[in-house]
């Protein structure tokens, strides 16, 4: 019997950081409860502008929300007016003074919950699962990617029956935790019903070197320190005399 864990939440505190920064003991039940509908008003809201993940920051009565998407031009609409109806129902929603920063996701590849989101929007579209899957992870592994996993499960083409179907390239190592691997879930909305798809992106391994790149880093040390050179001033002048 397999234990899921959320490989994000494996790895925090050592690779990974919080995409909530606050801490209160008494208020937590109702700030978790906030943040949870902070983060479904902006997915709700901006469903095409490939938004990521919200990071909340809280300090007092000020809450800043930085909003990671591959569109900010959609999300900050013509002359800004989209950001700032969000920031006014965020004020409302909890009272606080509410500032709102657009971060910009530069390679989407790299994103599994992206990259989720557009495997998702092709089932619907009614394409294979597996000719979606395949370009989504020839484009992460050519994006620089060492490996990624995606797995499906569901009603695959129309079946009586769900199933779940899984394909991996590369190396995908869940139990290492100096392997940085980001996680994203996302669910397709089919006429014959939902299809949830997950992704794990490996991007690359912290603190580790392989042989080659010890040795090299040796000999950039090498070349860098001056060599000391001790001489004798005796034997110095009796080579010179001779």
């Amino acid at each position: 019997m397999g234990q899921k864990i959320h490989p994000r939440g494996f790895r925090l505190g050592y690779i990974q950081d919080w995409q909530s920064k606050w801490f209160s003991l008494k208020k937590m039940p109702e700030l978790i409860g906030e943040d949870f509908e902070i983060r479904n008003m902006v997915r709700e809201r901006f469903l095409l502008a490939s938004v990521s993940w919200v990071d909340i920051e809280r300090a007092g009565s000020y809450v800043k929300l930085t909003i990671h998407t591959a569109r900010p031009g959609v999300v900050i609409g013509r002359r800004g007016a989209d950001i700032e109806n969000l920031k006014k129902d965020v004020e409302v929603l909890t009272g606080r003074k509410i500032f709102i920063n657009v971060a910009e996701i530069k390679i989407p590849e790299m994103d599994p919950r992206l990259v989720g989101q557009a495997i998702a929007q092709q089932l619907e579209k009614r394409i294979g699962h597996k000719k979606a899957i395949k370009r989504a992870m020839e484009r992460t592994m050519a994006s620089g990617a060492l490996g990624i996993k995606i797995m499906v499960g569901g009603r695959l083409g129309g079946s009586e029956i769900a199933r779940r179907e899984w394909f991996r390239k590369g190396r995908v190592p869940l139990q290492t935790l100096s392997a940085d691997i980001d996680y994203g879930l996302c669910e397709a909305m089919t006429i014959m019903g939902k299809i949830g798809v997950k992704v794990w992106i490996f991007k690359k391994l912290f603190f580790a070197k392989t042989p080659r790149e010890l040795m090299e880093q040796l000999k950039k040390l090498q070349a860098e320190t001056p060599v000391e050179v001790t001489v004798d001033l005796d034997q110095a002048k009796e080579q010179n005399s001779k």
